[in-house]
């Protein structure tokens, strides 16, 4: 193995999770998720996660994302009565979406989806799309929907459409606005930034009480953030785009923290993307687009110093985005740790706070 960069082979990304980590339910209240915190290059503690103000300092600045998810899974029949799942990936132009069909080989250009809405939940009695295109990037279907007059898209969805929860939750009982952060506003996400969904308003009222402040970023999580990383050399890896928001007023704020000495603190990896998308030049701007930003070890950071995050999947670009952050090797001695504490891993799974002290040069 001489002369090969372990770092930038997903092989190396790999490890070993006993099923009964992956949490199936959030815990409640959502902030007594545990929280690995991570002092140093050597040191962690436990604690818990409504205690994460006791390792921030004043004048700290939290930056959030305030997505939202949408009911982005539907169910509907072919018109020779074939079922067909749907997961909504992103709306491409008016009531025009790119989505992952099940089963989609049959689904052809032409093809009809009817959806039925659930029992006494709507008058409109069904809802139906069109396969305009495929889409090779992604394996997935462009769907043309049919929206009557007086209604919006996003009113038929809160009809006809589910939560998105994630595969490996198989057994939850959990309420759709678990899998909403608390602080969730702008429609578009078909995934939770996970990260945030561990604070409840009373502690972010704490934090704010402290000294630490809070700044508001929007990336619709999307395909790109949970794709898994299926090239062996991860520098081949194409991300797929995802749409961002990084306002003027979060700029400023962040400008005014790093002038007088506070550390920016990105509640999950999908806010890292967004920051270091935005300041892909070297200098931190408002933008609004979508970045295809990949972070894997031996990324320059730029604007993120510290970060509070999930334990993640294998072989995933989460992984490698928190390997650039801490290294690759203390990323899977940490999770050694969690699953040998008994950590629940994944989107309703614990936290773990890296400090700015605990990233690598």
């Amino acid at each position: 193995m001489a002369g090969i960069n372990l770092d930038r082979l997903a092989s190396s990304y790999d490890y070993e999770l006993p099923a009964e980590l992956i949490a199936q339910t959030p815990v409640v209240p959502r902030d007594s998720a545990r929280l690995l915190v991570v002092k140093s290059p050597t040191v962690y503690t436990y604690s818990v996660f409504r205690e994460l103000p006791e390792f921030l300092q004043v004048g700290d600045l939290l930056v959030l994302n305030n997505t939202r998810v949408i009911p982005a899974r539907l169910y509907g029949k072919k018109s020779t009565g074939a079922l067909v799942e749907v997961l909504l990936l992103e709306e491409r132009q008016n009531n025009c979406w790119l989505a992952l069909v099940k089963p989609g080989r049959r689904l052809n250009v032409g093809a009809e989806i009817v959806f039925d809405a659930p029992l006494m939940r709507s008058e409109i009695p069904e809802l139906r799309a069109r396969v305009l295109a495929k889409d090779d990037a992604t394996g997935g279907r462009l769907l043309e929907f049919e929206v009557p007059g007086g209604v919006s898209f996003n009113q038929l969805l809160e009809h006809f459409g589910q939560m998105p929860l994630p595969p490996y939750i198989t057994a939850s009982q959990s309420q759709p606005e678990q899998y909403q952060t608390v602080y969730a506003q702008r429609l578009g996400a078909v995934a939770a930034p996970t990260a945030g969904l561990h604070f409840t308003d009373e502690l972010l009222k704490q934090c704010r009480q402290q000294g630490i402040e809070q700044a508001y970023v929007t990336l619709h999580v999307g395909i790109g953030t949970f794709r898994p990383v299926e090239v062996e050399n991860i520098t081949t890896h194409q991300m797929h785009g995802e749409w961002v928001d990084v306002p003027a007023s979060t700029v400023a704020l962040i400008q005014e923290t790093q002038s007088r000495g506070g550390r920016i603190i990105a509640v999950g990896t999908t806010v890292a993307r967004a920051l270091e998308g935005a300041a892909s030049d070297g200098e931190l701007r408002a933008f609004s687009g979508k970045t295809e930003l990949f972070i894997y070890p031996g990324y320059r950071w730029r604007i993120v110093e510290g970060l509070i995050t999930n334990f993640h999947l294998p072989r995933s670009s989460l992984m490698m985005l928190v390997s650039a952050m801490i290294g690759r090797q203390r990323l899977l001695d940490l999770y050694q740790v969690a699953r040998d504490q008994r950590y629940r891993f994944y989107s309703f799974g614990d936290a773990m706070l890296i400090l700015p002290e605990a990233k690598i040069a």
